[in-house]
Order: structure tokens, then C-alpha cells, then sequence
């Protein structure tokens, strides 16, 4: 098998361990060996230098510590000194680079997201940033020649990161709140879905003087027995709503596995993630950098664009997927529009002052620094918020293309929907748009977006509407066009 195929994006991904029917393991300790000495030999071709020092980092998925000791194994056959941090977030392993102790030259992150438990994968980083999708590319090719047996040189340390990266942490909300313990008094609570996450609540709550008894899931079990570490998941988010009004907390906090997404539950119970969340970010980015352009993906809804708008701020809603969020917004500020905010509706958030990295902690961390002082004033987060226009109903729905060229195939049905549009009473194509085709359906009071998914045969369809009914009456519509083609199943 190439290792071409373990390529998803700008991830590593790939089975980890047997427990899914028709699903046999193609990720092992010697592939992960593998990949990770190319890692170093492309580093360190990019670096023009053969003396590397690389962190390694794993979330709590039970193939975790074999695969890191693969990871390792790749790395010390060189002239290299690897930092093993055990336990870590995605976001830790990047700031590896960026930390003047470490000054690593590159990290590794092992982790599936919150993919199913039987999944694992690997997470690149220089001090540039996340690698890119033509960079996993290189790295899988030069895999694929790779020969395994190198005499081991390297120098290996175990070194606590997540406990330094906390503290970094801490520190900052006391410099931002003014406060030694800003939350004393206070409970804010933690699901960490059994993820990587836990450390939030002993390391950077508690210092801060939070009462945190009430969070649930702390402990890393690579099963997941509770529920999806997954913020866009329903039974996640029931789950920390739950527990919040069960302790009666003022505050509660969600992750994903890897902590490079969070979203949050007001003290009423009410969550704030998705289009929420993006509003609340925009509202924090906003108060502090006026004017600023806040890209998001492409389905976030009409009532944020008018939030944000109403807030001073521009919005530019761009793709879907993380990466195209985030190198979208590096873009536009290479190009003179001031963009401090990249954010997609899964959670993943980046802010421009902290390296442009989706970190669901330093995400928190600026929330809890707002929410202290608004606290003083009597005020919740969910305050801030108050004004966003939120749809009556929202649905997704999908149509697999049956044809090997699906990307050509998924073309013409959009080509083909334009038209379509333009011929209903009330609807308009939505200009700019980066992503698929996205009408407004003026009758239905609402607006709907087809597009096609970067990787897999598959057409989403996204509706939103402002009237109870009014998605049911888009979707038949959608469903009328799409029956006319016959490599479609819906």
C-alpha cells in the first residue's frame, strides 16, 4: 500500500487498531516509524540542517503510546534530540516551537480528532506552523522508499509540556483580569470527553481559584465510554449542559479530543457553539481590534453576517475546512485587509495574535478573561450575544455522486443549479461566494448552499430559514432538482 493513502488533508489519518467490522489496521508503530524519519528528512532539507530537536505529543487513544514510540523510534535515527511530552493538545505541540525553552524545530502530534477510537493519526509542525497539504504529500512520498533499520543516534528526554503551556496560560489571564484569582468563588466546570482536555481543570482553572467540582470526563480513556469528544456533537453538548445546571455552575467548558476545539454552556444551560460561538469570538476579537475582517467557513448563517456587521466588523465567509479558513485569513492580511479572526462553525478558532493557531484552550482562555470582567458588571457571556439573529430551523442533508469522476460529475449538477435557482420565484445566488452555490430564497425566508466536498463523493446541502416550515420548503425543492440526476442517491 503507498502511505499516499493514509493522507487526509493536511492530517495524517489511518486505523490504528481491529475492532470495526471490514476495517484492518494500515496505521502501525513501523508506518508511524516510517513517517516520521521523512519528517525529519524534509524538515530538515526545508531547515538545511541535519541537527533537528522535535516534539512529540499524543492525545488518549489507546494505540497512543505504541505509535509514539514508532514516532520516536523514525526520529532518533538521527542526529536528533526529541522531546517525548507524553500527554499533549495539537495546539501544545505547535507552541513546542514557538516556547523558549523547548525552541523545537518541529512537532509531532499524534491523534484522530474525534474520529472513532479504533483511528489514529499524525499532526505535523514547524515553527511556521501546521504542514500543509502539499507538505504531507512530500512527506508520504518520501516515505514510501523509506528503508526501515537505521541505527538509533538521537537523544530522547520526557519533559512535562502540558503543564508548562498551562501555566503560560495562567499567566496570561492574570496579566489580562489584573487578578492573582480572578475566579474565586466562582464554578466553572470541564468536559473533557475523556480526551486530552482534563489538565484544564487541575492546571489553569484551579490556579485561577474556580471551583470546579461538577466536571465530568477528565480522565483520558482512548474508548471514549461517555460520549463523542466532539463539540458539534448534540450528546457532548447535553452532556456539559447537563452537568452545568446539575452543579448549578456559572461556566461550563467542552473539548475535543485534542483541545483544538471547545465551545462553551452559560450558566442557564445554554450552549454557545456553531454559529453562537462564531458570534461570541467576534464579539471578543472586535472589542479589542474595532473594524477587523472575521473570515469564516461557508456555512455559517444570514444573522451573524449582520451581527458582525452591526458590531463594526466585516465578515468574509470563505470555505469549509479549517486549513482554507485559516490560510484565508493569513491572505487577506498579507494583502492590506486587517483579519484577526479565522473561525469555522466546528470550533476551530484562530486568532492572528496567537500564530494563527486553532487552539481550543487559548479559545477558552479569552473567554474566561472576558467573562471575568464581565462578571464584575453583573453581565454573562451570553450578553454579549443577546442581539444575534438565530434561524427558527437549520438542516443538512447529503447526496452521494456513484461516478469515479465525481468532482467533474458534482460541477455540472452545480452549474446545472444556478440555472435552476434563477428560475424560482424569490431566490437569488449570493455574490461573492467561495464555495458551491448558495442562494437566498426570499418566499421560504431563508437560503440554502449546495456544494461539493473537497474529498469524498459527496454532495452537502445546507438550509437554513427564518419561518417554521420554511426549510422543509427549500428542501423539496432540492429534492425535485437532485432527483433529475441519475448518478445521485439521496
Amino acid at each position: 500500500m503507498s502511505l499516499l493513502k493514509l493522507q487526509n488533508g493536511s492530517d495524517v489519518r489511518g486505523i490504528a487498531l481491529e475492532g470495526i467490522e471490514n476495517e484492518h489496521v494500515n496505521l502501525t508503530p513501523e508506518i508511524a516509524e516510517k513517517i516520521s524519519a521523512s519528517f525529519y528528512i524534509w524538515l530538515s532539507k526545508k531547515l538545511g540542517t541535519n541537527k533537528l530537536t522535535v516534539a512529540v505529543g499524543r492525545d488518549s487513544r489507546i494505540s497512543g503510546p505504541d505509535l509514539a514510540n514508532g514516532v520516536i523510534s523514525g526520529l532518533s535515527a538521527f542526529d536528533s534530540k526529541v522531546y517525548d511530552c507524553k500527554m499533549a493538545s495539537t495546539p501544545a505541540m505547535f507552541m513546542t516551537t514557538q516556547d523558549e525553552v523547548l525552541n523545537a524545530d518541529g512537532g509531532i502530534m499524534i491523534t484522530a480528532s474525534h474520529l472513532p477510537f479504533n483511528r489514529n493519526g499524525l499532526k505535523f509542525f514547524t515553527k511556521d506552523g501546521g504542514a500543509d497539504s502539499k507538505d504531507i504529500t512530500e512527506i508520504l512520498t518520501i516515505a514510501d522508499t523509506l528503508m526501515l533499520g537505521m541505527e538509533k543516534k538521537g537523544e530522547v528526554v520526557e519533559f512535562d509540556f502540558i503543564s508548562r503551556y498551562a501555566a503560560l496560560l495562567v499567566e496570561l489571564i492574570r496579566e489580562k483580569t489584573k487578578e492573582e484569582k480572578p475566579f474565586d468563588n466562582t464554578k466553572i466546570i470541564v468536559d473533557a470527553g475523556n480526551g486530552a482536555g482534563g489538565f484544564f481543570a487541575d492546571k489553569v482553572l484551579k490556579p485561577l481559584g474556580a471551583n470546579t467540582e461538577g466536571s465530568v470526563f477528565l480522565e483520558p480513556d482512548g474508548n471514549f465510554p461517555n460520549h463523542e469528544p466532539n463539540p458539534e456533537n448534540k450528546e457532548a453538548m447535553e452532556a456539559i449542559q447537563n452537568a452545568v445546571l446539575s452543579s448549578n455552575a456559572s461556566l461550563g467548558i467542552i473539548f475535543d479530543t485534542d483541545v483544538d476545539r471547545a465551545a462553551v454552556v452559560d450558566g442557564s444551560g445554554k450552549s454557545i457553539n456553531r454559529n453562537p460561538l462564531v458570534a461570541l469570538m467576534s464579539a471578543i476579537v472586535l472589542d479589542e481590534y474595532p473594524g477587523t475582517t472575521i473570515v469564516t467557513d461557508s456555512i455559517t448563517s444570514k444573522g451573524l453576517t449582520e451581527f458582525i456587521e452591526n458590531l463594526g466588523g466585516k465578515h468574509h465567509r470563505f470555505k469549509r475546512g479549517y486549513k482554507n479558513v485559516i490560510n484565508e485569513s493569513v491572505r487577506l492580511n498579507k494583502e492590506g485587509t486587517v483579519s484577526d479572526l479565522a473561525i469555522e462553525t466546528s470550533g476551530h478558532c484562530a486568532f492572528k495574535e496567537n500564530y494563527f493557531l486553532d487552539d481550543g484552550a487559548y479559545l477558552i482562555t479569552k473567554v474566561l478573561i472576558k467573562f471575568a470582567k464581565l462578571k464584575k458588571e453583573g453581565k454573562t457571556i451570553s450578553d454579549l450575544i443577546g442581539s444575534l439573529k438565530e434561524p427558527a430551523e437549520s438542516i443538512e442533508f447529503r447526496a452521494k455522486i456513484k461516478v469515479e469522476d465525481f468532482k467533474a460529475y458534482g460541477q455540472k449538477v452545480l452549474d446545472d443549479f444556478v440555472a435552476f435557482a434563477s428560475k424560482e420565484e424569490g431566490w437569488s445566488q449570493v455574490m461573492p461566494n467561495y464555495e458551491g452555490v448558495r442562494i437566498n430564497c426570499g418566499k421560504e425566508e431563508g437560503w440554502v448552499l449546495i456544494r461539493l466536498s473537497l474529498h469524498d463523493p459527496v454532495m452537502a446541502i445546507n438550509v437554513e430559514s427564518d419561518k417554521d416550515g420554511g426549510c422543509q420548503e427549500i428542501k423539496s425543492k432540492m429534492m425535485g432538482f437532485l432527483k433529475g440526476y441519475s448518478e445521485l442517491t439521496l
